[in-house]
């Protein structure tokens, strides 16, 4: 689409006075060494092994026992991928998302939701330090891991298979993060950073005013509600008693700052900059450490996405057909301030942690609708939303005696979101000859003629408390045993507003060919009576409650070349969801959830190794996955990304797991191995999306059972170039592969049932077709790294490349027989190259990013034979980036 042409059709064209600064420290995923491989292969006995980084994680320590070396990903008695300060430094990520993006089965979807063997993020369990994390982002149980900068983790533990002092939520698998704690030396390190998107810097975009200060990421005080909206919310009526003035809270709500789109046409690139510093001190027989971190990192993108949707079950033809470009500027704050404390085999970790991510969204957009060929649509979007994460946790992991050990943590972290502001219009051209307004584009606000305005209001907020101990004891050098409980306690509320304008049946076309901040300005909605309508009075605000406790027991045995981790984990859980009174006269519904359930869990991991530097790994576990509150509250929300509606059902339930894998591992030489594994999940309730109705809204349901089987390899290898002399005399060739192939289906038959809140339909073959893949499972992940690096001084070079198949991210429309929407990321290729040096006796560090070199876009579509739509496809830039820290 031609940006350019597209502007010409603005309400107002006001060149953007302050382009939106950048970020370039979130580039897309890159690789790092594939986190089952990334500890990699261990040295012999009779050699010197490396140091395992640091992991805190519930049950303490990785178990090591026997003739198995300290290597972690070696000696665990699970299946576990650790990515260290070092390995994910050489991927040149920012942030977490992407460096976990080339571990072994994990894939990057959106904003940093990962997911693990082609599972949804429903199936991942993130933690920090051990400690449950609860997620800012409404369509999410998880937090975005995205918005963890690199800077401030001592490392990232994947584990894929289930062992019972993780939470019992376990499908695909558990990412542990673990905050750098007490440093090994006093250090100042400064860096920032500058990019470069083909498809945005110096290009087209949009933006509005906002205020002054969005440029921090922090509004200032331009969007807090309006008083006359704020005494109307705080009253308790209902507009639609008619006791409402409306015309007082309709003129304070649009403005100049927050509905005049501006074009940027010279996007300035984008930056980021970051602090670090750490210091330990002796105090008696204890060292005290303290680590302190901030960063802020600026980023914009401009997507120009083709959007379209049929109703028809052979999409023969178009319902709507869009062309809208958009333009998110990104900002991320954060910081970290820890404390440790450690004596003799003790220590103790104070983490707090602040994190706060904010986008300024502007779309604008043309299209048509209803397989009309004549009339044009056009529509105008700002909004501002903000995501905010304050998270505290206390850790003492204690050695009383040289056999006991005991874990003690705690924690609370609120995490917010809040979009003040969404306000969206759309003006209608109708391109008729009788029409003496045919011309032109005219928003006739609701009357039946054509145009709308609207304005939302949300807010969540969400506390979560959770604590937990875990004592171990070794009764012989074989043989250790480890009980625990754990509790977590969050309360969510959830507020949505919506509000339409609307004029009377007379309001004059040439009134609404206005701009939308003349439109709707104080004298024309006085003069025109305009009205204000409240478009969901039946759900608009719910609170959300689960709390969990948990007990475990198992034991780590070693039996000669055999180690046996078996254990059980008793879980009980309530989930409530219930419709909050915000009227003075409450309303009807009956969208309550009330999921009151407890479950036996069971997990055994057997390694035997058979030689020195090789074993055999078998596990069975069964886990659950519940509920997001999201999927569960009967409340729309609408997802600038995916360009969705969303609405959840109360009436989901618990899906239950029955895992096994099967892993062979090789080990053939330090730091280097080969393992192949296969894996089978049986699910039953697997929750599945599904699209509904005319407006294409996206919901969820429980499918009546699934099977997900697959296997995975992975390769990591050396090679010495040092026989080559002269440059080359330090450095070695560094390969790293992995490769996983998962397929699903679900099962359900023609006496199979599910519910949906609100739906007449019980039967579950008119949301699922028996043999459909589960939703957001690629059969093809590939990663590649091949890289060139000194093993004396800091110089990499790596070429990373990643591959993932189609899947499928949605059921088409129900009740019809309308094809999957898909997903195609394709293949992805990025360059990494660091390089140290002393500048005035100080360490410093360069590095140059080049990513998504094949310029590979984003696609969703449907098809069926040749009939195909192009729901959400648009393309992405390459990224060029340079950055430079130095450390003091």
């Amino acid at each position: 689409m031609n940006r350019s042409r597209l502007a010409s059709w603005m309400l107002v064209t006001t060149a953007l006075a302050s382009p939106a600064l950048a970020h370039a420290q979130d580039a897309p995923p890159a690789a790092a060494a594939p986190a089952d491989d990334v500890t990699a292969a261990d040295t012999p006995d009779d050699q010197v092994e490396e140091q395992a980084p640091e992991v805190s994680i519930p049950g303490g320590e990785i178990v090591v026992t026997g003739r198995r070396s300290a290597n972690v990903a070696r000696s665990s008695a699970a299946v576990v991928s650790v990515l260290s300060t070092e390995e994910i430094a050489r991927t040149g990520e920012g942030n977490i998302a992407g460096a976990l993006g080339r571990v072994t089965g994990l894939s990057v979807v959106g904003n940093g939701f990962v997911y693990v063997r082609g599972l949804g993020d429903r199936y991942s369990l993130a933690l920090l330090n051990g400690s449950p994390l609860p997620s800012p982002e409404p369509l999410k149980r998880v937090v975005p891991l995205d918005i963890f900068p690199s800077g401030v983790i001592a490392s990232s533990l994947v584990q894929k298979s289930y062992s019972v002092n993780f939470p019992g939520e376990f499908g695909g698998g558990v990412i542990n993060l673990t905050t750098k704690a007490t440093p090994d030396e006093a250090f100042i390190s400064v860096g920032g950073g500058i990019g470069f998107d083909t498809e945005t810097t110096n290009q087209l975009g949009y933006t509005y005013y906002g205020s002054k200060s969005d440029w921090t990421g922090f509004d200032n005080g331009q969007r807090d509600l309006p008083p006359a909206l704020a005494a109307f919310l705080k009253s308790g009526e209902r507009i639609s008693s008619g006791n409402v003035d409306t015309t007082p809270i309709s003129q304070q709500i649009v403005n100049g700052r927050n509905s005049i789109l501006q074009s940027d046409k010279h996007s300035q690139p984008n930056f980021s900059a970051n602090l670090t510093a750490g210091k330990s001190f002796d105090i008696g027989s204890a060292v005290l450490g303290v680590i302190a971190a901030a960063g802020y990192s600026n980023k914009t993108t401009t997507r120009e996405a083709i959007n379209q949707s049929s109703l028809q079950s052979d999409l023969s033809d178009l319902e709507s057909d869009f062309e809208r470009v958009t333009t998110d500027n990104r900002i991320v704050v954060n910081g970290l301030l820890g404390l440790g404390l450690e004596f003799g085999d003790n220590k103790l970790r104070w983490t707090n942690l602040y994190i706060r991510d904010t986008i300024k969204h502007a779309r604008l957009g043309i299209g048509k609708r209803h397989g009309n060929d004549v009339t044009d649509f056009m529509q105008q979007d700002t909004a501002w939303y903000e995501r905010q994460l304050i998270d505290t946790q206390l850790v003492a992991e204690l050695k009383p005696m040289s056999d006991l050990s005991i874990d003690l943590r705690g924690g609370y972290a609120n995490s917010q979101r809040e979009a003040p502001e969404e306000l969206s219009y759309e003006y209608v051209r109708t391109n008729v000859d009788a029409d003496p307004y045919g011309a032109y584009f005219v928003n006739r606000l609701n009357n039946g003629n054509g145009g709308n305005a609207t304005v939302s209001y949300s807010d969540l907020n969400e506390d979560l408390w959770s604590g937990g101990v875990d004592i171990s004891y070794r009764f012989a050098s074989e043989l250790r045993a480890t009980v625990g409980y754990a509790y977590s306690d969050t309360n969510r509320t959830s507020s949505r507003r919506d509000f339409q304008f609307q004029a009377p049946s007379d309001f004059p076309a040439g009134v609404g060919m206005l701009r939308p901040d003349l439109l709707l300005g104080d004298a024309i909605i006085d003069y025109y009576n305009i009205a204000l309508v409240e478009t969901n009075e039946g759900n608009p605000a719910f609170r959300a409650t689960l709390r969990n406790h948990g007990a475990y027991g198992k034991i780590d045995l070693q039996l000669g070349d055999f180690q046996l981790d078996a254990g059980v984990r008793y879980e009980t859980a309530k989930q409530v969801v219930t419709p909050i009174q915000v009227f003075n006269t409450p309303g009807a519904s009956t969208a309550s959830t009330n999921l009151d359930r407890d479950y036996w869990l069971p997990a055994a991991t057997l390694t035997w190794q058979f030689r020195p530097d090789m074993q055999i790994r078998l596990n069975a576990s069964k886990t659950i996955a519940r509920p997001q509150f999201r999927e569960l509250l009967y409340q729309f929300y609408f997802d600038p990304d995916s360009n969705r509606q969303y609405f959840g059902n109360p009436l989901l339930v618990d899906s239950q797991l029955t895992n096994a894998e099967a892993r062979y591992e090789w080990y053939f030489d330090r730091d280097q191995r080969v393992s192949v594994a296969g894996f089978y999940k049986r699910i039953k309730n697997p929750i599945e999306t599904f699209v509904s109705g005319a407006e294409f809204t996206t919901s969820f349901a429980n499918a009546p059972e699934a099977d997900l089987y697959g296997g995975e390899v992975e390769l990591q290898k050396y090679f010495d170039l040092s026989g080559w002399g002269g440059l080359w005399s330090s450095r070695r060739l560094v390969l790293v592969g992995n490769y996983t192939y998962t397929t699903s289906k679900i099962h359900v038959g023609v006496d199979d049932k599910t519910f949906v809140f609100a739906s007449s339909s019980t039967q579950a073959t008119d949301y699922f077709t028996d043999g459909d893949p589960l939703t957001g499972q690629s059969k093809h992940l590939a990663n590649i790294q091949i890289g060139l690096e000194d093993t004396d001084n800091l110089s990499q070079q790596t070429l990373l490349i990643t591959y993932a198949s189609k899947r499928s991210i949605s059921r088409g429309l129900s009740n019809t027989e309308q094809p999957d929407i898909i997903e195609a990321p394709g293949l992805r290729i990025d360059f990494v190259a660091r390089q140290g040096f002393k500048l005035f006796k100080q360490d410093v560090e360069l590095k140059f990013e080049a990513r998504n070199l094949t310029g590979r876009g984003h696609v969703e579509y449907q098809q069926i034979g040749g009939n195909r739509i192009n729901v959400n496809g648009y393309d992405l830039g390459r990224v060029f980036a340079l950055s430079a820290s130095i450390k003091f």
